[in-house]
Protein backbone atom coordinates (compact mmCIF):
# COMPACT_ATOMS: atom_id res chain seq x y z
CA UNK A 1 0.00 0.00 0.00
CA UNK A 2 1.45 3.40 -0.98
CA UNK A 3 1.68 6.25 1.52
CA UNK A 4 -1.05 8.17 -0.26
CA UNK A 5 -3.49 5.26 -0.46
CA UNK A 6 -2.87 4.59 3.26
CA UNK A 7 -4.54 7.87 4.16
CA UNK A 8 -7.59 7.97 6.35
CA UNK A 9 -10.63 10.08 5.63
CA UNK A 10 -12.05 12.22 8.45
CA UNK A 11 -15.71 13.24 8.44
CA UNK A 12 -16.51 16.05 10.92
CA UNK A 13 -20.13 14.96 11.43
CA UNK A 14 -22.70 17.48 12.63
CA UNK A 15 -21.37 20.93 11.66
CA UNK A 16 -22.96 22.60 14.70
CA UNK A 17 -21.30 20.15 17.10
CA UNK A 18 -17.74 19.64 18.26
CA UNK A 19 -16.76 17.54 15.23
CA UNK A 20 -15.23 20.34 13.14
CA UNK A 21 -13.11 21.45 16.09
CA UNK A 22 -11.95 17.90 16.80
CA UNK A 23 -10.97 17.39 13.16
CA UNK A 24 -9.07 20.66 12.98
CA UNK A 25 -7.17 20.03 16.20
CA UNK A 26 -6.18 16.48 15.28
CA UNK A 27 -5.39 17.26 11.64
CA UNK A 28 -2.85 20.04 12.22
CA UNK A 29 0.49 18.90 10.80
CA UNK A 30 -0.76 15.50 9.66
CA UNK A 31 -0.34 14.38 6.03
CA UNK A 32 -1.94 10.97 6.56
CA UNK A 33 -5.42 12.43 7.10
CA UNK A 34 -7.84 13.92 4.59
CA UNK A 35 -10.98 15.74 5.68
CA UNK A 36 -14.27 15.29 3.84
CA UNK A 37 -15.98 18.54 4.68
CA UNK A 38 -16.77 22.10 3.77
CA UNK A 39 -13.31 23.74 3.58
CA UNK A 40 -14.75 27.10 4.63
CA UNK A 41 -16.19 25.50 7.77
CA UNK A 42 -12.80 24.02 8.63
CA UNK A 43 -11.02 27.32 7.93
CA UNK A 44 -13.46 29.26 10.11
CA UNK A 45 -13.14 26.69 12.88
CA UNK A 46 -9.35 26.80 12.79
CA UNK A 47 -9.42 30.59 12.84
CA UNK A 48 -11.83 30.63 15.81
CA UNK A 49 -9.37 28.60 17.90
CA UNK A 50 -6.16 30.14 16.60
CA UNK A 51 -4.98 27.01 14.82
CA UNK A 52 -2.48 27.27 11.97
CA UNK A 53 -4.23 25.17 9.36
CA UNK A 54 -3.65 25.42 5.62
CA UNK A 55 -6.30 23.59 3.62
CA UNK A 56 -5.52 22.04 0.24
CA UNK A 57 -8.49 21.13 -1.96
CA UNK A 58 -8.25 17.65 -3.46
CA UNK A 59 -10.28 15.76 -6.02
CA UNK A 60 -9.00 12.40 -4.77
CA UNK A 61 -7.66 11.47 -1.34
CA UNK A 62 -4.53 9.87 -2.78
CA UNK A 63 -3.26 13.05 -4.47
CA UNK A 64 0.01 14.59 -3.25
CA UNK A 65 -0.44 16.94 -0.29
CA UNK A 66 1.87 19.88 0.32
CA UNK A 67 3.83 19.81 3.60
CA UNK A 68 1.94 21.53 6.39
CA UNK A 69 -1.42 21.31 4.62
CA UNK A 70 -4.60 19.42 5.38
CA UNK A 71 -6.04 17.74 2.33
CA UNK A 72 -9.77 18.24 1.93
CA UNK A 73 -12.35 16.64 -0.31
CA UNK A 74 -14.84 19.50 -0.48
CA UNK A 75 -18.54 19.12 0.32
CA UNK A 76 -20.43 22.39 0.63
CA UNK A 77 -22.66 23.21 3.57
CA UNK A 78 -26.27 23.88 2.63
CA UNK A 79 -26.66 26.61 5.25
CA UNK A 80 -24.28 28.55 7.51
CA UNK A 81 -23.25 26.50 10.54
CA UNK A 82 -23.44 28.04 13.99
CA UNK A 83 -21.88 26.21 16.95
CA UNK A 84 -24.52 24.65 19.17
CA UNK A 85 -27.47 25.38 16.87
CA UNK A 86 -28.82 22.51 14.81
CA UNK A 87 -30.16 23.21 11.33
CA UNK A 88 -32.00 20.49 9.39
CA UNK A 89 -30.85 22.17 6.18
CA UNK A 90 -27.39 20.70 6.78
CA UNK A 91 -28.57 17.14 7.30
CA UNK A 92 -28.03 16.27 3.64
CA UNK A 93 -24.53 17.81 3.87
CA UNK A 94 -23.68 15.35 6.66
CA UNK A 95 -25.00 12.45 4.58
CA UNK A 96 -23.00 13.60 1.54
CA UNK A 97 -19.73 13.62 3.51
CA UNK A 98 -20.33 10.06 4.70
CA UNK A 99 -21.32 8.81 1.28
CA UNK A 100 -18.29 10.38 -0.42
CA UNK A 101 -15.91 8.96 2.18
CA UNK A 102 -17.46 5.51 1.83
CA UNK A 103 -17.17 5.65 -1.96
CA UNK A 104 -13.43 6.36 -1.78
CA UNK A 105 -12.90 3.59 0.77
CA UNK A 106 -14.74 1.15 -1.49
CA UNK A 107 -12.67 2.31 -4.46
CA UNK A 108 -9.43 1.74 -2.57
CA UNK A 109 -8.26 5.34 -2.77
CA UNK A 110 -8.29 5.58 1.04
CA UNK A 111 -7.38 3.08 3.74
CA UNK A 112 -10.45 3.75 5.82
CA UNK A 113 -12.61 6.40 7.42
CA UNK A 114 -12.81 7.94 10.88
CA UNK A 115 -16.05 9.65 11.79
CA UNK A 116 -16.85 12.43 14.22
CA UNK A 117 -20.36 12.37 15.77
CA UNK A 118 -23.53 13.06 13.86
CA UNK A 119 -26.89 14.11 15.31
CA UNK A 120 -29.41 11.44 14.37
CA UNK A 121 -32.38 13.53 15.50
CA UNK A 122 -31.79 16.48 13.19
CA UNK A 123 -31.12 14.16 10.22
CA UNK A 124 -34.46 12.46 10.77
CA UNK A 125 -36.12 15.83 11.35
CA UNK A 126 -34.95 16.75 7.84
CA UNK A 127 -36.90 13.80 6.44
CA UNK A 128 -33.90 11.49 5.98
CA UNK A 129 -34.35 8.08 7.59
CA UNK A 130 -31.13 7.54 9.52
CA UNK A 131 -30.52 5.21 12.46
CA UNK A 132 -26.75 5.63 12.63
CA UNK A 133 -23.37 5.42 10.92
CA UNK A 134 -23.28 1.65 11.29
CA UNK A 135 -26.45 0.97 9.37
CA UNK A 136 -25.83 3.71 6.80
CA UNK A 137 -22.35 2.45 5.90
CA UNK A 138 -23.63 -1.11 5.61
CA UNK A 139 -26.10 0.12 3.01
CA UNK A 140 -23.39 2.06 1.17
CA UNK A 141 -21.19 -1.04 1.07
CA UNK A 142 -24.02 -3.34 0.03
CA UNK A 143 -23.47 -5.78 2.90
CA UNK A 144 -26.38 -7.51 4.57
CA UNK A 145 -25.01 -7.42 8.09
CA UNK A 146 -22.44 -5.45 10.08
CA UNK A 147 -21.55 -5.49 13.76
CA UNK A 148 -20.88 -2.55 16.02
CA UNK A 149 -17.97 -3.07 18.41
CA UNK A 150 -16.49 -0.63 20.90
CA UNK A 151 -12.90 -0.92 22.05
CA UNK A 152 -11.44 0.50 25.27
CA UNK A 153 -7.93 -0.78 25.86
CA UNK A 154 -8.12 -4.59 26.09
CA UNK A 155 -11.92 -4.61 26.43
CA UNK A 156 -13.92 -5.20 23.23
CA UNK A 157 -17.72 -5.25 23.33
CA UNK A 158 -19.76 -6.04 20.22
CA UNK A 159 -23.53 -5.83 19.80
CA UNK A 160 -25.99 -8.29 18.29
CA UNK A 161 -28.51 -5.44 17.87
CA UNK A 162 -27.75 -1.74 17.75
CA UNK A 163 -30.12 1.23 17.71
CA UNK A 164 -33.46 -0.36 18.52
CA UNK A 165 -36.12 0.47 21.09
CA UNK A 166 -35.77 -1.99 23.93
CA UNK A 167 -39.23 -3.42 23.30
CA UNK A 168 -38.10 -4.55 19.83
CA UNK A 169 -34.91 -6.31 20.92
CA UNK A 170 -36.20 -9.84 21.76
CA UNK A 171 -37.86 -10.28 18.36
CA UNK A 172 -34.75 -8.95 16.61
CA UNK A 173 -32.48 -11.58 18.13
CA UNK A 174 -33.15 -14.40 15.70
CA UNK A 175 -30.93 -17.39 15.08
CA UNK A 176 -29.88 -15.90 11.74
CA UNK A 177 -28.97 -12.51 13.25
CA UNK A 178 -27.05 -14.05 16.11
CA UNK A 179 -25.19 -16.52 13.91
CA UNK A 180 -24.16 -13.85 11.39
CA UNK A 181 -23.10 -11.48 14.17
CA UNK A 182 -20.84 -14.10 15.70
CA UNK A 183 -19.41 -15.09 12.32
CA UNK A 184 -18.55 -11.46 11.53
CA UNK A 185 -17.10 -10.85 14.99
CA UNK A 186 -14.98 -14.00 14.82
CA UNK A 187 -13.76 -13.27 11.28
CA UNK A 188 -12.80 -9.65 11.96
CA UNK A 189 -11.05 -10.51 15.22
CA UNK A 190 -8.92 -12.81 13.06
CA UNK A 191 -8.52 -10.51 10.05
CA UNK A 192 -8.34 -7.10 11.69
CA UNK A 193 -6.77 -7.95 15.06
CA UNK A 194 -4.60 -10.93 14.10
CA UNK A 195 -6.17 -13.35 16.61
CA UNK A 196 -5.97 -16.93 15.32
CA UNK A 197 -8.55 -18.45 17.66
CA UNK A 198 -10.44 -15.63 19.35
CA UNK A 199 -12.37 -16.45 22.51
CA UNK A 200 -15.75 -14.72 22.64
CA UNK A 201 -18.06 -14.38 25.65
CA UNK A 202 -21.73 -14.33 24.65
CA UNK A 203 -24.26 -12.72 26.98
CA UNK A 204 -27.78 -13.95 27.52
CA UNK A 205 -30.74 -11.71 26.82
CA UNK A 206 -32.62 -12.09 30.10
CA UNK A 207 -31.58 -11.55 33.73
CA UNK A 208 -29.42 -14.45 34.93
CA UNK A 209 -29.36 -15.68 31.30
CA UNK A 210 -32.97 -16.77 31.65
CA UNK A 211 -32.57 -18.71 34.91
CA UNK A 212 -33.10 -22.04 33.16
CA UNK A 213 -36.17 -20.80 31.34
CA UNK A 214 -37.89 -19.26 34.37
CA UNK A 215 -36.96 -15.69 33.33
CA UNK A 216 -37.35 -16.13 29.59
CA UNK A 217 -36.67 -18.83 27.01
CA UNK A 218 -34.60 -16.95 24.41
CA UNK A 219 -31.40 -18.49 25.78
CA UNK A 220 -32.79 -22.02 25.46
CA UNK A 221 -34.62 -21.63 22.17
CA UNK A 222 -32.36 -19.26 20.23
CA UNK A 223 -28.97 -18.48 21.77
CA UNK A 224 -27.80 -21.90 22.99
CA UNK A 225 -28.58 -23.74 19.70
CA UNK A 226 -26.66 -21.11 17.71
CA UNK A 227 -23.66 -21.35 20.03
CA UNK A 228 -23.68 -25.15 19.78
CA UNK A 229 -23.70 -25.03 15.97
CA UNK A 230 -20.83 -22.55 15.83
CA UNK A 231 -18.80 -24.46 18.39
CA UNK A 232 -19.10 -27.50 16.14
CA UNK A 233 -17.48 -25.36 13.44
CA UNK A 234 -14.55 -24.52 15.71
CA UNK A 235 -15.50 -21.14 17.17
CA UNK A 236 -14.47 -20.61 20.79
CA UNK A 237 -17.65 -19.35 22.41
CA UNK A 238 -18.61 -19.18 26.07
CA UNK A 239 -22.19 -18.59 27.10
CA UNK A 240 -24.90 -17.60 27.25
CA UNK A 241 -23.63 -15.77 30.33
CA UNK A 242 -25.52 -13.59 32.82
CA UNK A 243 -24.69 -10.00 31.89
CA UNK A 244 -24.37 -8.89 35.50
CA UNK A 245 -21.34 -11.14 36.13
CA UNK A 246 -19.81 -11.46 32.65
CA UNK A 247 -17.62 -8.39 33.06
CA UNK A 248 -15.89 -9.34 36.29
CA UNK A 249 -12.10 -9.58 35.84
CA UNK A 250 -11.95 -13.33 36.42
CA UNK A 251 -14.48 -13.96 33.64
CA UNK A 252 -12.86 -11.49 31.22
CA UNK A 253 -9.38 -12.93 31.69
CA UNK A 254 -8.34 -14.52 28.42
CA UNK A 255 -11.43 -13.29 26.55
CA UNK A 256 -10.91 -11.41 23.27
CA UNK A 257 -14.39 -9.92 22.98
CA UNK A 258 -17.87 -9.90 24.49
CA UNK A 259 -21.04 -10.07 22.40
CA UNK A 260 -23.93 -8.26 24.10
CA UNK A 261 -27.49 -8.73 22.94
CA UNK A 262 -28.42 -5.03 22.90
CA UNK A 263 -26.95 -1.55 23.10
CA UNK A 264 -27.39 -0.72 26.78
CA UNK A 265 -26.47 -4.19 27.99
CA UNK A 266 -22.82 -3.96 27.00
CA UNK A 267 -21.90 -0.37 26.29
CA UNK A 268 -22.44 1.17 29.75
CA UNK A 269 -19.74 -1.14 31.11
CA UNK A 270 -17.33 -0.34 28.31
CA UNK A 271 -17.91 3.41 28.51
CA UNK A 272 -17.47 3.36 32.26
CA UNK A 273 -14.16 1.61 31.72
CA UNK A 274 -12.88 3.98 29.05
CA UNK A 275 -15.19 6.88 28.17
CA UNK A 276 -13.36 9.58 26.26
CA UNK A 277 -10.73 7.06 25.11
CA UNK A 278 -12.95 4.37 23.61
CA UNK A 279 -13.35 3.71 19.88
CA UNK A 280 -16.40 2.61 17.90
CA UNK A 281 -15.47 0.13 15.16
CA UNK A 282 -17.77 -1.24 12.46
CA UNK A 283 -17.08 -4.90 11.68
CA UNK A 284 -18.16 -6.64 8.50
CA UNK A 285 -17.45 -3.75 6.13
CA UNK A 286 -14.99 -4.19 3.25
CA UNK A 287 -13.07 -1.19 4.63
CA UNK A 288 -11.99 0.17 8.01
CA UNK A 289 -14.31 2.51 9.86
CA UNK A 290 -13.70 3.82 13.36
CA UNK A 291 -15.42 6.55 15.30
CA UNK A 292 -15.51 8.40 18.60
CA UNK A 293 -17.39 7.09 21.62
CA UNK A 294 -19.38 10.27 22.27
CA UNK A 295 -22.01 12.53 20.75
CA UNK A 296 -22.08 15.97 19.20
CA UNK A 297 -21.79 17.81 22.56
CA UNK A 298 -23.68 20.86 21.34
CA UNK A 299 -23.15 22.56 24.69
CA UNK A 300 -19.37 22.46 24.14
CA UNK A 301 -19.39 23.49 20.47
CA UNK A 302 -17.48 26.71 19.91
CA UNK A 303 -16.06 26.83 23.44
CA UNK A 304 -12.67 25.22 22.75
CA UNK A 305 -13.19 22.74 25.60
CA UNK A 306 -13.85 19.63 23.48
CA UNK A 307 -11.66 16.63 24.36
CA UNK A 308 -9.90 15.14 21.34
CA UNK A 309 -8.94 11.95 23.16
CA UNK A 310 -11.48 9.60 21.62
CA UNK A 311 -10.83 10.89 18.10
CA UNK A 312 -7.09 10.45 18.63
CA UNK A 313 -7.71 6.84 19.71
CA UNK A 314 -10.02 6.26 16.72
CA UNK A 315 -7.35 7.52 14.31
CA UNK A 316 -4.63 5.45 15.99
CA UNK A 317 -6.72 2.27 15.86
CA UNK A 318 -7.64 2.85 12.21
CA UNK A 319 -3.95 3.26 11.32
CA UNK A 320 -3.09 0.11 13.27
CA UNK A 321 -5.77 -1.92 11.51
CA UNK A 322 -4.79 -0.52 8.11
CA UNK A 323 -1.16 -1.46 8.65
CA UNK A 324 -2.15 -5.01 9.57
CA UNK A 325 -4.12 -5.64 6.38
CA UNK A 326 -1.83 -3.67 4.05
Amino acid sequence: MSASSARLLLTPGEPAGIGPELVCRRAVGGRDLVAVADPDLLAATADRFGLELTIQILTRPDEPIRPGSLGCLPVALHAPARPGRLDPANASYVIETLRLAAEHCLAGTAAGMVTAPVHKGVINDAGIAFSGHTEFLAECAGVDRVVMMLVAGPLRVALATTHLPLAQVPAAITATVLERSLEILHADLQRRFGLDQPRILVLGLNPHAGEGGHLGREEIEVIEPVLDRLRDRGLRLEGPLPADTAFVPKRLKGADAVLAMYHDQGLPVLKYAGFGRAVNLTLGLPFIRTSVDHGTALDLAGTGRADTGSLAEAIALAHELAARVA
